[in-house]
């Protein structure tokens, strides 16, 4: 027997397939809970995506630093090396023309105008001189070599500078050596 036969008869042929009320429940509820799982792991794609991204840009940002930070221990000297050239160079014309017949005043004018070469390159890159000649004792910027009796001077005060200190930008580099006075 065929389909085509007069006394074939379909099984479930012209009967709508019943579903019930529970399992069209379930069905709807599976349909929404597989939509939702998708859309979660679209999310969890997208953020997974995002963390790549921002664990590469945070590697990117240290090996920059780190370049950064190699290339300032290496060049940051370049500035003070180019300010102290010109002192360089005065001091090697110096020394050539020492063994020259030159009189003591032309000497000394060279000696001066190093020092000041020197002094324009160091004030430059933020190096000052601590001279506290009369000022109050500050044992953060002063080095007391000894201290002395005086009837003019405050107690505790700078009467003399024995050799002055140097500051860079602030911060103590050398304490200036002094004879503090003493009641």
């Amino acid at each position: 027997m065929n389909a085509d036969d007069p006394g074939y008869e379909r099984q479930g042929a012209g009967e709508p397939t019943a579903v019930l009320p529970e399992t069209a429940a379930s069905l709807v509820e599976l349909e929404r809970l597989q939509q939702a799982l998708a859309e979660s792991e679209e999310r969890a794609k997208n953020h997974w995506d995002q963390y790549l991204r921002a664990v590469a840009d945070l590697d990117n940002v240290r090996k920059r630093a780190q370049r950064d930070i190699e290339a300032a221990n290496r060049y940051g000297l370049e500035k003070f090396a180019q300010e102290l050239l010109p002192v360089w160079d005065s001091l090697d014309l110096a020394v050539q023309n020492a063994g020259k017949a030159a009189d003591l005043k032309t000497l000394v004018q060279g000696q001066e105008a190093t020092l000041q070469l020197l002094s324009k390159a160091l004030k430059k890159i933020g190096v000052a001189p601590i001279n506290p000649q009369g000022e109050p004792f500050d044992p953060a910027r002063h080095e007391a070599m000894m201290a002395q009796e005086s009837a003019t001077a405050a107690p505790n005060s700078v009467l003399q500078v024995v050799q002055p200190g140097y500051e860079l930008n602030g911060r103590v580099l050398r304490p200036a050596r002094v004879i503090v006075s003493k009641a």
